[in-house]
């Protein structure tokens, strides 16, 4: 098996999660060969790249960045033996290509939970997002952190910073600071570093994404991270018994494939967190605990009555969105109704142009 990767193996972050999956199969599956290449460019690069890994003879390949899948779904047409397993998008052949996505949303809304907890204790009323791309991913993960901020600080707002990559320490540590200089007293990032915290003031807070080991710091409240190794090894012994095929694959909290930091079994809240009232500790326990038992899961997040930033009415009391909408944009040809492009009514920035 084999991966490409976007951004360096030991980013701290997306690609470092991935690289700890990679490394759980190698040690827990019989019988399996890994490798990975790094730092592969979206577009023209990524597609020279897995056409490469196919002509060696890999086996499963994994290609682990949103922009990767025009590429894959071009590879796996050519190379029908080999299984192509993209990771975040939305396009399959219902063969040997599909897509792989956890219910991240669930993580982030319970981590919108907390940084309202956290901004009210401050006497704070502003929150911030370093967003990456105008993807459905950003703008359904932004929405699921504002619902949630909306439990434990109703008159919290949030904003936005687009950074338009996935992994520069440089760009994500300006963006934090932009929010925080505008008053955002915790940051929640969607990029890879652990700039959030890395760069917030006394007294203020970031929090972390992807990797479940950088939330290092104590001005780091928690990480939202994934745990991908069960979910690989599981898909290499389906594709070696020649039983996988290519689907939308997009497991929810039950899985086990993602975590929120500090409040996992054998890990320790952060300092930040530890303080913070007991109500709202207790609400957080609890719904990441119907999450785990499958009782509360991402159309629970996206369940009316939703309002977006205009005054419009996304979704009445009762309702809820399907997966279309949550993958899709209109404008990117989904066949979605509701779809994803809208902010939640706290959310203070505008829509994103979309190309």
């Amino acid at each position: 098996m084999a991966f490409v990767y976007v951004g360096p193996h030991d980013d701290g972050g997306w690609t470092q999660a991935h690289d700890v999956g990679r490394e759980y199969v190698q040690a827990n599956v019989e019988d399996v060969h890994t490798a990975y290449v790094e730092i592969v460019a979206e577009g023209a690069d990524a597609e020279q790249v897995i056409r490469s890994l196919a002509r060696k003879g890999f086996d499963v390949i994994f290609t682990t960045s949103f922009g990767y899948m025009d590429a894959s779904e071009i590879v796996a047409s050519e190379f029908p033996d080999i299984d192509i397993i993209h990771i975040s998008g939305f396009k399959s052949n219902m063969d040997n290509f599909g897509n792989l996505m956890v219910a991240m949303e669930d993580m982030k809304y319970l981590a919108g939970i907390l940084a309202g907890s956290r901004t009210k204790l401050d006497g704070g009323d502003k929150v911030g997002y370093i967003a990456t791309f105008p993807i459905p991913e950003e703008l359904r993960l932004g929405n699921a952190f504002a619902l949630g901020l909306q439990q434990t600080c109703p008159e919290c707002t949030m904003d936005v910073r687009w950074i338009f990559t996935w992994h520069d320490p440089i760009k994500e540590q300006e963006a934090a600071q932009s929010l925080f200089d505008a008053g955002a007293q915790v940051v929640m990032t969607g990029a890879d570093t652990p700039a959030p915290a890395q760069v917030a003031p006394e007294g203020k807070w970031g929090i972390t994404y992807d990797y479940y080991g950088n939330c290092t710091i104590d001005a780091c409240l928690t990480s939202m991270y994934y745990n991908w190794g069960p979910i690989y090894a599981d898909i290499v012994e389906l594709s070696r018994n020649d039983e996988w095929v290519g689907g939308w694959e997009y497991p929810d909290a039950d899985s086990g494939g993602m975590g929120l930091y500090g409040f996992m079994e054998g890990e320790e809240l952060q300092p930040g967190v530890a303080e913070l009232p007991e109500a709202d500790l207790a609400l957080i326990r609890d719904i990441l605990a119907q999450m785990l038992a499958g009782d509360f899961d991402r159309f629970d997040v996206f369940a009316g009555p939703i309002t977006d930033n205009q005054g419009n009415v996304i979704l009445a009391e009762g309702e809820s969105l399907e997966q279309l909408d949550l993958d899709g944009f209109k404008q990117f040809g989904s066949d979605c109704e509701t779809c994803m492009y809208w902010w939640n009514e706290n959310i203070t920035a505008e829509l994103p142009e979309l190309d």
